[in-house]
């Protein structure tokens, strides 16, 4: 049972320190003059990825055996898998019951108000015009290719793979960059409204440099250790309710791991900052996609089994799918919702693996 409590305690300790987060670096993003797609796409993805790529680094470094090292390249595939399909589903998800609430709060203050509702299902308004959808699309045309070829190094076997690497950490410099320029230069409408004041410093417009920095880093801290606490008690329960340690890992791992963007991405939506709960996740997923993939192959074999390579097809569908509803502009939150059902079909087609 105190396991079972640990694990709500933590998930309670991440959701409240992501809240404090997004706080913080919305702010922070204000302090260094950058675009807000860019708090999401570059300040809160890289501090919540940061960790996980922290423990990428520690297990293919300090790792005695090729198995313990092979942890390492489990987390760099289930991190990309976990955003592309439950961090997206949960949005989704989010954004309709929202949509539900408004319409209902709208009902609710009289029939004038009701006549100008928009009758359309809660899921089936697009998020947001082509402009938008070109946006969302750009970073999931830079995801496929990199993450394509982060698979296919997978499958084969080369003197020079290892020093392939650091093209990955070149690939994640030159979206970084162009996230920092377009942000700068482009306008980000339709979610300028004032910051919520600093929650180490809320009675104050305009908080200090020095409290915006420390409260960006004491939640970063504080997400990092709850996270870990958090995967170390799924460790345990897995095997209680009889899931094996190989089902725990590939399952359950990869989304305790990613739950801060995953809580991020709740708190922006229920703050009504869809752009920046969707930029935090494709954020996310380039940095996974990148930095712990460069480290995985400089000290690793980086060989794929079958179970990574389900892994690596299921998250290129589940991108696939999202970029061609993008490009079509039809992108709702159902259809967004629907990206979870990837996660499905990854967690049935690893029962004959595994078997």
């Amino acid at each position: 049972m105190i396991h079972f409590v640990l694990l709500i305690v933590c998930a309670v300790a991440i959701y409240l320190s992501c809240e404090w987060f997004v706080n913080a670096v919305e702010w922070l993003g204000e302090r260094l003059n950058v675009g807000k797609m860019a708090v999401g796409t570059i300040l809160a993805a890289f501090g919540t990825a940061l960790p996980e790529s922290v423990v990428t680094l520690v297990a293919v470094t300090t790792g005695t055996t090729e198995e313990a090292k092979n942890i390492g390249v489990g987390a760099a595939m289930g991190g990309p898998l976990a955003l592309a399909t439950v961090a997206y589903g949960v949005t989704g998800a989010m954004l309709i019951l929202k949509r539900r609430k408004e319409r209902a709060a709208a009902v609710l203050t009289g029939v004038g108000a009701a006549r100008s509702v928009d009758v359309s299902p809660p899921g089936g308004e697009a998020l947001g015009d082509a402009k938008d959808m070109k946006r969302l699309a750009k970073d999931q045309t830079w995801f496929l290719p990199i993450f394509l070829v982060k698979v296919s190094l997978g499958l084969v076997a080369f003197a020079f793979k290892p020093t392939l690497g650091l093209l990955f950490f070149a690939a994640y410099a030159a979206y970084f960059w162009r996230e920092i320029r377009s942000s700068r230069t482009a306008q980000d409408d339709g979610e300028d409204e004032e910051l919520e004041p600093l929650k180490f410093q809320p009675k104050k417009a305009s908080p200090a440099t020095w409290a915006v920095v420390a409260q960006t880093l004491a939640t970063l801290v504080v997400i990092f250790f709850a996270a870990h606490y958090f995967v170390a008690q799924l460790d345990v329960i897995g095997p209680m309710l009889g899931l094996s340690a190989t089902v725990t890992a590939l399952l359950l791992s990869p989304i305790a791991t990613e739950l801060p963007e995953i809580m991020n991405a709740v708190i922006w939506v229920r703050q009504g900052k869809t752009k920046l709960a969707l930029a935090n996740i494709s954020g996310a997923m380039m940095i996974q996609a990148t930095v712990p993939s460069g480290i995985g192959l400089l000290f690793t074999k980086w060989h794929f089994d079958d179970a990574l390579l389900w892994s690596g097809i299921i998250t290129m569908a589940a991108i696939v799918y999202l970029l061609l509803t993008m490009r079509a502009h039809k992108l709702t939150p159902a259809r967004l919702a629907v990206a979870a059902g990837f996660y499905g079909i990854f967690a049935i087609g690893l029962v004959p693996i595994l078997a």
